[in-house]
């Protein structure tokens, strides 16, 4: 028996001395309970059941709750759906503790990862028998570099060119050889990739960078291009044992010359050059010479010239030196004496 002071006043407008019974109001509290519950339930397996039922099958060990859960995170749960499935058909582990959870799965959907790329790539390397697991791929994948190519040119070396057309604009590299004669060198780089250092390693454009700049140095390091046109091999055997693949997001496998031309005679060349230089700096010694020697002759006329004008004057003096003696009487004739 309630008291009267915590009933609500409308139970008591009949009679405020009955007895309350609140057998009824329980069960209505209970069946609007049960209600919405199986309403709820409705909801959630018309929205989530195919994507429940499809992990169910495949032993995905993805709970309905947890589906409940991707959508209050912003998360696709078809996405994590298809790629847990995916993992578990491929054998992976899917462990909660230390395989591919589905919490791991929506952290790196959640940072922005592509999980399928990650997927695709786990089971790539798995079947290829390559040692990467979900860190290393997420890991990689966060970093900007697509983990599935890389997985893909590890287990098929792809073939760059060195120069890339593309990248540079050149179709070929120019080196000279020791006896001046240019060659001109298109190469192929077959490479694939090391994913132990695909973090923080150098790309591609580093890797033809450095390949073009080692065919250039042992062409120029031959004695004749001759040499290089005989035995091409030598050019990539030297490249190769630079180790020019160090610190690089890829291992070189072979560096194959596909194409070389001669060029021009570079040497030669800048021999006539210099020849030309040295016969135009002669010729302006020469003519610097006879520029001086042409200034020096216009002086000895002009001191010529001057001298004559003295000897003049010193002739116009003699007359009058003979007539003031005369005057004097510092000459005598014979008569006289």
């Amino acid at each position: 028996m309630w008291p009267k002071t915590l009933a609500m006043p409308w139970l008591f407008a009949q009679d405020a001395a009955a007895p309350i019974d609140f057998g009824w109001i329980i069960g209505i509290v209970v069946a609007l309970f049960m209600i919405g519950a199986v309403g709820l339930f409705v909801i959630v397996a018309a929205v989530y059941g195919k994507l429940w039922f499809q992990a169910f099958m495949s032993r995905a060990d993805v709970s309905l709750l947890s589906l409940v859960g991707m959508g209050f995170r912003q998360v696709k749960p078809n996405v994590i759906i298809t790629a847990k499935v995916m993992a578990a058909q491929a054998g992976l582990d899917i462990n909660r503790r230390t395989g591919i959870s589905t919490s791991r799965l929506e952290a790196h959907y959640l940072a922005g990862g592509n999980v399928m790329n990650v997927m695709k790539a786990i089971i790539a390397a798995h079947r290829a028998n390559i040692d990467l697991d979900f860190d290393r791929a997420a890991a990689i994948d966060l970093a900007g570099r697509d983990v599935l190519d890389a997985v893909q040119t590890s287990v098929y070396p792809k073939v760059i060119d060195c120069p890339d057309p593309q990248r540079s604009g050149k179709n070929n590299l120019s080196a000279i050889a020791k006896d001046g004669v240019e060659l001109r060198i298109r190469a192929r780089v077959t490479v694939r990739t090391n994913l132990e250092q695909l973090i923080g390693g150098a790309t591609e454009e580093t890797v033809i960078a450095r390949v073009g700049e080692g065919i250039i140095t042992a062409i120029g390091s031959s004695a004749s291009h001759k040499q290089v046109l005989e035995s091409p091999d030598r050019i990539t055997k030297a490249v190769l044992a630079r180790g020019l693949d160090s610190q690089t997001a890829f291992e070189i496998v072979s560096i194959d010359i596909a194409d070389v031309d001669v060029g021009e005679n570079i040497g030669a060349r800048l021999q006539t050059d210099q020849a030309e230089a040295d016969t135009r700096k002669r010729r302006a010694e020469a003519e610097r010479h006879r520029a001086e020697a042409v200034a020096t002759e216009q002086e000895n006329r002009a001191k010529v010239a001057e001298n004559r004008a003295r000897l003049v004057l010193a002739e116009a003096e003699v007359p009058m030196a003979m007539a003031e003696a005369f005057r004097r009487g510092g000459f005598h004739s014979d008569n006289d004496q």
